[in-house]
């Protein structure tokens, strides 16, 4: 099973991984907002990640992690 993490104090809130999870599991937090004021993703079920890592990939700011 795949492991997403991704680091709030790197996350600026661009979507860009949303936008490209191909199982749609990842979304910006409402609930939370960062030191620098931004809405961070999360991960809204571990479960069903691939581990593809496209969203990894797809992060500007390197704040996500993909362990297979």
């Amino acid at each position: 099973m795949a492991r997403v993490t991704i680091d709030d104090f790197f996350c600026k809130g661009c979507g860009l991984c949303t936008d490209v999870c191909p199982v749609g599991i990842l979304e910006l937090d409402p609930d939370v907002i960062t030191a620098k004021g931004y809405h961070p993703a999360h991960c809204t079920n571990e479960d069903k990640c691939t581990g593809c890592a496209t969203c990894a990939t797809m992060c500007p700011d390197v704040a996500i992690t993909v362990e297979r």
